[in-house]
């Protein structure tokens, strides 16, 4: 599988974000990331459905929206309709995290499932056949700009190990942190999807940066 590369949306510039959202279209990125937060399942607001349906209409590429919120069950059918393609929840967030899967599948839309840095993979085993994409935080999620954390390889080993025994095969993706120095070894481990956001927006060619992430 051919590795993509997902910018966040979290870090580009909300001033002029159409620009931003039309350079990702013309680059070689495969998706828009896009956080959303509540303040409450994560200590940070970001944007909600109006701004959603809005980078949707100039977007090119599948929106891959990230769920950091407390009863993602209630906004499933909501982020559908403004155009997710894929919706990804934290399982710390889901006290049935089965139903919410057959949800998002329901509402037309690959189901994703968030693991924190404490959270271990193994707890996804029963639930395994039904994920679309496994996104693993490599950074405690809530800002953008941190460090990523190191273990996040060893969940990634772990990771592709259940997808073996399971016979299952969902993205791979990895979420804070990821740049030109670790993106390498993150693909090595077995991660197909890089999360992006301040290596790509704050770089002084934000095109050629997802360009070398890509290659």
């Amino acid at each position: 599988m051919i590795h993509k590369i997902a910018p966040s949306i979290l870090a580009a510039d909300f001033a002029n974000l159409q620009k931003d959202i039309e350079m990702v279209n013309e680059s070689e990125a495969d998706w828009f990331h896009i956080d959303i937060m509540d303040g409450v399942f994560v200590p940070n607001i970001s944007f909600g459905f109006p701004v959603m349906k809005a980078i949707n209409k100039h977007a090119q590429k599948p929106l891959d929206v990230h769920l950091m919120i407390v009863n993602p069950d209630q906004y499933i059918q909501q982020c559908a309709d403004v155009g997710a393609k894929v919706i990804t929840v934290h399982y710390e967030a889901c006290t049935h995290l089965h139903r919410t899967l057959a949800a998002i599948r329901e509402a037309g839309c690959l189901a994703g499932v968030a693991l924190n840095p404490h959270t271990p993979v193994h707890l996804l085993n029963d639930v395994f056949k039904e994920i679309d994409l496994v996104c693993l935080m490599s950074v405690n999620p809530g800002f953008g700009g941190q460090s990523f954390i190191e273990n996040t390889y060893s969940k990634l080993q772990q990771l592709k190990n259940i997808c073996e025994m399971k016979n299952h095969t969902p993205y791979m993706e990895v979420d804070g942190g990821v740049n030109l120095d670790n993106y390498q070894k993150l693909l090595e481990c077995g991660a197909n999807v890089l999360v992006a956001g301040s290596a790509v927006f704050a770089s002084s060619n934000p095109v050629e940066t997802i360009l070398a992430l890509k290659q």
